[in-house]
């Protein structure tokens, strides 16, 4: 890269015109491995993700309403209502009794309608490890339950 010092015209002033060759030398490899990398560091699994929209819960008198928080020493607190429950066994015991006694309440006809069935609402302290949710949804799907909803704040509220 060189500078002129003086012109054939008689002026001794420097050039100040930059050498953009390098310059556009450079931007066009960036432009040719950006083409041919982007595509590849873009590949995505193709997959349908719910879209989150707020549903107001419908409760029936049939659902059942768990509260699970994590407890003291990395355990789990789950109330059925607002009974805290012991241990594993005995919230299947219980959901296998609720599940049991409310579809034997269904005709025939309803037992076909999985609206029809009660279903399980979980409220879930935001700090509660997955280990106690994951749990507790395991153990009444096993108890007969299919349907569980998660019930959440809206954003911006916050609850007392």
């Amino acid at each position: 890269m060189g500078v002129s010092v003086g012109a054939e015209g008689g002026s001794d002033a420097p050039m100040s015109d930059i050498n953009t060759t390098p310059l556009v030398d450079v931007m066009l490899v960036m432009l040719i491995i950006f083409l041919i990398t982007v595509p590849v560091a873009v590949k995505k699994i193709p997959m349908e993700v719910p879209r989150v929209a707020h549903q107001p819960t419908v409760t029936k008198a049939q659902n059942v309403m768990l509260s699970i928080r994590g407890g003291a020493s990395g355990g789990c607190e789950v109330y059925w209502g607002n009974q805290l429950i012991d241990d594993a066994a005995q919230l299947q015991n219980l959901a296998v009794a609720k599940f049991k006694n409310e579809s034997d309440k269904l005709r025939p006809a309803d037992r076909q309608n999985p609206d029809k069935f009660p279903e399980v609402h979980i409220r879930a302290d935001v700090n509660t490890p997955y280990k106690c949710i994951g749990g507790t949804v395991a153990v009444m799907g096993r108890s007969g339950f299919f349907r569980v909803g998660f019930i959440s704040e809206p954003k911006g509220r916050t609850t007392s």
